[in-house]
């Protein structure tokens, strides 16, 4: 199939966008559906947690340590005291039960059981996040915990953020290639700037450039990118990324390039491994966050 002129779609593109500065800020809006399922499934474990510690007391912990009620797949439920010791486990941080955790950090510095304690000295609620062991792949990753105080105990569950695989990013940009083959650009396009288009998934999103006037034709996770000049786009140590993923694809026709984003997920700047294509006049571009 011929794909619409790629001039006749960056017009309509600067068009209907206001042109922006690149600005690798999250947009609104663009949470994930999986990590709103887990917090969805951690917050239903806590509350049935909560309701037993306030039936039985320090009794509940016994359970907490290891009753299958208190786990759903790979969350699990722990308390600590307002001082900071950890009263039960029912996951990997069993092995500090009885210990004062006030003082631990992550792997990062963080001290967030101190943050914990301090949210809940002022708080009957809060989360923390951080980096914690996940069982699952042997690896320290980003855990959000959600947590009460009841009384002198606080009660939490915490679940890790979804991060893609190189796998599934590569899919994807297979998908969102035929897509432009077997549609046309401006359809395809559409469907990766849409929420619903089928082509946001977790951290993983689509993005297109114009090869000439290297403007933003479409961008999964920062709607306010299309339109604007990608030759202003810098990461943080001066990458210059667009013009860089240009030259790769100009003369190999695909490729690969490292550089740090913003992550939409965990709101964070993170290395992006990213996959690039280019479909006659249009790079199109999927990556992943790595750890």
């Amino acid at each position: 199939m011929k794909l619409a002129p790629l001039a006749s779609l960056c017009a309509l593109v600067l068009m209907a966008q206001p042109v922006f500065a690149a600005d690798p800020a999250p947009a609104s809006g663009q949470g994930s559906l999986v990590q709103r399922a887990d917090e969805n499934r951690s917050l239903r474990l806590l509350d049935k947690a909560v309701a037993r510690f306030r039936e039985v007391g320090d009794a509940a912990f016994d359970e907490f340590n290891g009753a299958p009620q208190f786990k759903d797949r790979e969350l699990y439920v722990y308390a600590l005291s307002t001082d900071g010791t950890m009263l039960a486990s029912g996951g990997s941080s069993v092995a500090l039960v009885g210990r004062n955790v006030a003082t631990m950090k992550d792997a990062a510095g963080k001290p967030f059981f101190r943050e914990m304690l301090d949210v809940a000295a002022k708080s009957e609620a809060g989360r923390v996040e951080y980096r914690w062991l996940n069982r699952v792949d042997n690896r320290e990753e980003p855990k959000v915990t959600l947590f009460r105080k009841v009384g002198e105990r606080i009660i939490a569950v915490g679940y890790y953020v979804p991060r893609a695989t190189p796998a599934q990013a590569k899919d994807l940009l297979n998908r969102a290639v035929a897509a432009v083959k077997e549609k046309g650009a401006q359809t395809a396009v559409a469907a990766f700037n849409a929420l619903d288009g089928g082509f946001v998934q977790d951290d993983l999103y689509v993005f297109a450039i114009d090869m000439h006037s290297q403007r933003f034709l479409a961008h999964g996770a920062m709607p306010k990118l299309v339109g604007s000049d990608g030759r202003a786009v810098r990461d943080p140590k001066g990458k210059a990324i667009v013009a860089d993923m240009v030259n790769i694809v100009s003369r190999k026709g695909e490729g690969e390039l490292d550089y740090a984003w913003r992550n939409p997920v965990t709101d964070k700047l993170e290395t992006k491994h990213s996959f690039i294509r280019r479909v006659d006049d249009m790079l199109v571009g999927v990556g992943y966050y790595t750890r």
